[in-house]
């Protein structure tokens, strides 16, 4: 177990963080905005201006202390806001992922019992208008697009006028540490998403441990990042408290406009998931392929991670650090041109980075620190740093956290950074935290000597995707299962770039099914391919990915020509699938899934 102390500063809530910023320097810029012409400076003064304003808004709507208001938008300048503003009245901010199915919405809305929703477009709007029937504690739906149906964030700000500032100030003396900040709505093994409840005091403890384990990052005059990691996933969400906590320039994009806004912005650090890490390597690999410099390329790569691994071993022998000063020139300084140009370190998380993508870009001048977290841990609760960094680790705990191993391997965290259990749902609550305030996170790892952590696999069946989308695999299989025609449904994807899904097929209700539609009765493996039944099967894919966003969706499946049953070791008794045993067996044909781009 280790542990170390925190002497950083504590607010006793979000909004004092932001007051405490305002009142060092309120002049600071705090924000790169997008609007019509261009990005322009937002200072400190002026977003705690917006954010007064508009909360303000709120409680002319009626929003009150306690109450949930879901938000459902790509990252931009205006959920941060929402954010701060409903801080400031003491309300609960919800996030809702844009790309959620009508399901998923309506499903958060109605257990957190949201009173009302911000949402980005036109298309937004009309999936809450699906769903208020199902949500019928939303009274309100304010759009941040303009819209001549839907009310927008200027209206409310416009009904807010007549609110006082001692009405605010009033909102706020119900703030502390212990009450909630926001829930986030995370998958479980089974069942439907849980709520979350992050407290202002586990947002503080976890942003004062990063600021504190990591100077490297917010500490420079010029330090500035470019934000496009979801909103409604807690690491934005920790980082946009963060950067106001310390002053920290945050501009926001997504990942349709990165490139042009890398390039424009030039943050001084990134926080992303693997996937892009790796697409940014893959594309500038095709370039290069396609202008005829693809050798070139791989021997920049492979001197890059040598350069990079002889520095776990000492240094670079003479003849290596000179190939390395050449293809500097001729290659990592356009990689690291792809990343704004002046970024040198980097955060990732979500999914695991891998050794050889770790090295390679720290050996083109981009050190990528790996961390490992949870929604329930507030985002990060390890990290690598600058100066003790160890490749093919999720680092220490940060400055103040605990982490320890449980007899069967599995990770438990403790800390202020630990929420405090799901939204109504006092049973999995029970599960996962104990009396000494433990949180087990379900996940499998190994501590070494000098207390690093490597995550090392799962006790529960959540796929994470490259992309660091946390997908259920049950709730997508149930549905496919369902289809006549099939037998067993395994989804794969762990680590990979999209969901894809082995199927096997019942030969009796198949041949039953081909005799309906005039065909006679063929076995599995005759029919596999057979387009007609290929396109029955898609139906089920279909209705399953109906359920989910479009992250988790089944991009690829195949139909196999044996089943899985108890006899072939498959199945056990309960009929329930023995994954690991399927991976084992059908590696070939899961590889297959992926051996070329969709």
């Amino acid at each position: 177990m280790t542990d170390t102390t925190s002497t950083a500063p504590s607010p006793k809530d979000l909004v004092e963080v932001l007051h405490e910023t305002v009142s060092r320097d309120p002049q600071r810029v705090l924000f790169g905005r997008r609007d019509d012409e261009g990005w322009r400076d937002v200072s400190a003064k002026e977003f705690q201006d917006d954010v007064t304003a508009l909360a303000k808004g709120f409680v002319a709507a009626g929003v009150g202390v306690g109450d949930r208001v879901g938000i459902m938008s790509k990252t931009r300048y205006e959920w941060t806001l929402c954010d701060f503003a409903l801080w400031s009245i003491a309300a609960i901010p919800v996030p809702i992922y844009e790309t959620s199915s009508v399901d998923q919405v309506a499903w958060i809305l109605s257990d957190a019992q949201a009173v009302a929703c911000v949402v980005e477009t036109k298309a937004h709007s009309w999936r809450l208008s699906v769903v208020r029937d199902r949500a019928p504690g939303v009274k309100h739906i304010w759009q941040i697009d303009k819209s001549d149906e839907v009310p927008g964030l200027e209206q409310l700000v416009a009904a807010g006028r007549e609110v006082s500032d001692e009405e605010l100030a009033t909102r706020q003396s119900a703030l502390s540490r212990n009450v909630i900040a926001t829930l986030i709505y995370t998958s479980g093994t089974t069942g439907r998403p849980k709520g979350c409840m992050l407290t202002h005091g586990n947002f503080i403890a976890e942003c004062s441990s990063a600021l504190e384990t990591l100077p490297e990052l917010f500490d420079r005059d010029d330090a500035s990042t470019l934000l496009f990691l979801p909103l409604a996933h807690v690491f934005g969400r920790m980082i946009q408290v963060a950067v106001v906590m310390k002053g920290v320039k945050l501009s926001h994009s997504d990942p349709a406009r990165l490139v042009k806004d890398l390039a424009v912005v030039q943050p001084t650090f990134v926080l992303s998931v693997p996937q892009v890490f790796e697409k940014v390597f893959e594309t500038a690999r095709r370039k290069a392929t396609a202008d005829g410099r693809g050798g070139i390329f791989d021997k920049a790569a492979a001197t890059a991670i040598a350069y990079s691994e002889a520095h776990e071993h000492g240094k670079p022998s003479a003849m290596l650090s000179m190939r390395h000063a050449v293809f500097d020139k001729l290659v990592y300084a356009k990689l690291r041109a792809a990343l704004g140009g002046n970024a040198d370190l980097a955060i990732s998380g979500g999914a695991p980075l891998g050794a050889r993508l770790a090295h390679f870009y720290r050996g083109i001048g981009v050190t990528v620190l790996e961390g490992y977290g949870l929604t329930e841990t507030t985002a990060a609760a390890t990290v690598n740093t600058a100066t003790a960094q160890r490749i093919g680790t999720v680092g220490r705990p940060l400055t103040g956290f605990e982490v320890r191993l449980g007899d069967d391997g599995e990770v438990q965290l403790r800390g202020g950074h630990v929420f405090g259990g799901y939204w109504r749902n006092d049973e999995a609550t029970r599960a996962v935290l104990d009396a000494d305030g433990w949180f087990h996170t379900g996940d499998l790892g190994s501590l070494d000597a000098d207390g690093y952590l490597t995550i090392t696999g799962r006790l529960k069946e959540i796929i994470v995707t490259a992309g660091g989308k946390n997908v259920a695999p049950a709730a997508l299989e149930d549905v496919v299962r369902a289809h006549p025609i099939v037998g067993q449904a395994m989804v794969v994807g762990d680590q990979r770039n999209f969901v894809a899904a082995l199927i096997t097929l019942d030969q009796e209700s198949l041949d039953q099914w081909l005799q309906d539609q005039g065909r006679p009765p063929q076995p599995v493996a005759e029919v596999a391919h057979d387009e007609q039944v290929r396109a029955a099967v898609q139906t089920a894919v279909d209705d399953a990915n109906a359920t989910v966003s479009s992250a988790e969706q089944i991009r690829r499946f195949q139909i196999l020509t044996t089943a899985w049953t108890e006899e072939s070791g498959h199945l056990t008794p309960t009929m329930k699938l023995k994954r690991n045993k399927v991976m084992e067996d059908f590696a070939r044909d899961v590889e297959s899934l992926y051996s070329s781009r969709v």
